[in-house]
Order: structure tokens, then C-alpha cells, then sequence
């Protein structure tokens, strides 16, 4: 148990480098990186970003909240998910698509990059609209040739520069790491021009 709490510690602290030279890449002095509301980062005044880490990988992405409205990504080992999860996070609609894209293409886990695809979807919803995102909340569609993927929301979407949002585009890739193999999933809401003010509490 102790070792595992270190190693969680480890990626907390690693991850939050990431972050810290991400945001030195845009003229951004060095600071401490809180968690705020259900565990989302508290970036600077006028940046919006993402962390991920896993086991073996760490990454972040962070942007200017008047070029980017919102960003989430997420990595995970490239692997399928432990049984029964899929069932947890996949609406019937999504597991006929994960059965015929296992069929189509069996290189790649599409049970676990669901699961990812999921991840950034609620991690790009929740700065926008302060509010849960449940799985069911969401269906995504991978595309197995352009390395895409779509999420059309089930649930009234963020406003974003007068515009209501029903469906976010992503980007998907397998990538190997220090000899790991992952899959990492990643999703941008384009900005206005200025900044977004979140649409709910």
C-alpha cells in the first residue's frame, strides 16, 4: 500500500513538471498547481490546459484562454479494459462500434481508447460548464483511418462564443513510450478571441 501511495505521489509531482514547463513555454512564472472543484487544476488567470499520467507516462497541454477555449487529454496503457468496465462506460451503441472496429482493426484496444476518449471529453467539458459529465452523458465514434473521433453530447452543451456546442472532435494515436505501448486521446475547443466565463456552477 505505501508503495503504491508513493507512486501515485511520484506521478502527481511529475505531472504537475509537465505542467509547470508547459506553461514556461508561454511566459509563464512557476507556481504551485492546485486541485480545485472534483480534482480539475487550477491554471493561471487566462490559461486553460490538461494533465494525464499513467503508469510509465505523464503529459500536459496548456493554452491561452483567448486562443483555446478548453483542452482535455488523456493517456492510458494500450491494452484492453479489466473485465466488466467496459459495460460501466460504453452505451449499447458504442460496444456495436467497439465490436465491429475489433473485427475491422484488431491492433488497436478500442475498449480502452473509448474509456480515454471519455476521459477527455469530460476533462474539455467541465472548465467550460463547471458540471458532472456522467459516461452515458456522451457517445463517441472513433474513426480507425484519420485517427479521429467524434463525442456527441446527450446533454445540452456548453456555450461557447454565443454558440451552443452539442459535439466535440478529437484526436486519437497509439504511441509507444520507454518500451510501453499507449493509446492517448485529446480534444480542443478553438477560442474566440476572449475569454470563456463558465456557463455553470
Amino acid at each position: 500500500m505505501a508503495r503504491a501511495v508513493d507512486k501515485r505521489r511520484r506521478e502527481f509531482t511529475t505531472v504537475r513538471l509537465c505542467a509547470r514547463t508547459a506553461l514556461a513555454g508561454l511566459g509563464i512564472a512557476p507556481g504551485p498547481i492546485l486541485r480545485g472543484t472534483r480534482g480539475a487544476p487550477i491554471w493561471p488567470e487566462g490559461i486553460v490546459g490538461s494533465m494525464t499520467h499513467c503508469d510509465g507516462y505523464r503529459a500536459a497541454a496548456v493554452a491561452r484562454n483567448t486562443a483555446v477555449a478548453s483542452v482535455g487529454i488523456d493517456a492510458e496503457p494500450h491494452a484492453p479494459l479489466p473485465t466488466g468496465v467496459e459495460k460501466l462506460v460504453a452505451l449499447p451503441e458504442e460496444r456495436r462500434t467497439l465490436d465491429r472496429l475489433s473485427t475491422s482493426h484488431p491492433a488497436v484496444a478500442w475498449d480502452r481508447l473509448l474509456f480515454s476518449a471519455k476521459e477527455s471529453t469530460y476533462k474539455t467539458w467541465f472548465p467550460l460548464t463547471g458540471r458532472w459529465l456522467d459516461f452515458s452523458d456522451a457517445v463517441i465514434t472513433p474513426d480507425p483511418e484519420d485517427g479521429t473521433f467524434t463525442c456527441a453530447l446527450n446533454v445540452p452543451g456548453p456555450v461557447v462564443g454565443g454558440r451552443r456546442i452539442d459535439r466535440f472532435t478529437g484526436h486519437w494515436r497509439t504511441l509507444t513510450h520507454d518500451g510501453a505501448a499507449y493509446v492517448a486521446t485529446a480534444i480542443v475547443v478553438p477560442g474566440t478571441g476572449r475569454p470563456h466565463l463558465t456557463d455553470g456552477g
